[in-house]
């Protein structure tokens, strides 16, 4: 059910300016409040591996809209986003999940439409 609804939710085509970031989990909080969509499991998950990886180098203390341009950035998180929803299967999930007893705090709220 899950990912048969996160397969229906079209991705933003207009971005906004520039979003200022300093992590990859702050960008995308600021993604799900600007286009008020939530973002898939898989792709949460990414982002808060990708800002474990930045501990212990050079630098990790730099915001991250320093390093990487905020355009560039927020069009990485929808092109992955959009795998995610579109070729992601549910049993792949499932088994995910089950390993995972944490798993819910990385699944956004989804409010279907009524």
């Amino acid at each position: 059910m899950y990912q048969e609804y996160m397969k229906q939710i079209p991705i933003p085509s207009l971005h906004a300016s520039a979003i200022p970031f300093t992590t990859w989990q702050g960008l995308a909080q600021s993604l799900k409040w600007l286009y008020k969509q939530p973002l898939h499991y898989l792709t949460n998950t990414v982002l808060k591996q990708w800002d474990k990886s930045r501990i212990g180098t050079n630098n990790e203390h730099l915001p991250l809209d320093a390093i990487i341009h905020p355009r560039k950035a927020e069009a990485t998180i929808w092109l992955m986003e959009e795998v995610h929803r579109l070729t992601s299967s549910h049993h792949h999930l499932a088994k995910l999940w089950l390993s995972d007893p944490m798993h819910h705090a990385f699944v956004d709220p989804i409010i279907p439409q009524i």
